[in-house]
């Protein structure tokens, strides 16, 4: 005998969530609305810009991250695993405790980079201006693994 399709319904207290809080709607972000900021972590030609979430919170967020040509970041981690994705320019990133520019990789425009949280690595502006995107699970988190490296231990010291 045939079953029928039925309908099921689901308690009460499991509803869908909106994906962040107050964003219970559609919403679209344009390349004209992104708001780039200095960061304290980063170098001063480097530029963040929060494009979903807080990332200072727990829970998912969105970030961009311009960096002008010939910037670097020096060895760093992040606890937080990430999804890079490249929007324009070349992206040079290697792994390792040194900055090495024999161990950079070169990624082009829409290419994707899964960095497993606590991974050392470093960036270099090498060709010329890039800006990637970043998703991750909040709080973000950055360590330099040399102290020296950090700009924000720069303007404590000022």
């Amino acid at each position: 005998m045939p079953q029928k399709a039925g309908v099921v319904k689901l308690p009460q207290q499991i509803q869908a969530q909106p994906h962040q809080p107050g964003q219970e709607v559609f919403k679209t972000i344009l390349p004209d609305d992104i708001d780039w900021k200095p960061f304290p972590a980063f170098p001063p030609s480097v530029r963040l810009a929060v494009v979903v979430g807080q990332p200072s919170e727990p829970g998912p967020y969105t970030i961009r991250v311009k960096a002008s040509h010939g910037a670097r970041l020096m060895p760093h981690k992040h606890p937080e695993d990430r999804v890079y994705t490249v929007i324009s320019g070349v992206f040079y990133i290697g792994l390792g405790d040194e900055f090495d520019p024999s161990k950079l990789q070169a990624y082009p425009p829409g290419a994707v980079i899964v960095l497993p949280g606590n991974t050392h690595h470093f960036h270099w502006a090498k060709s010329g201006e890039y800006v990637t995107q970043i998703t991750a699970i909040g709080p973000l988190g950055l360590e330099y693994l040399n102290p020296k490296d950090d700009p924000r231990v720069e303007q404590m010291d000022t």
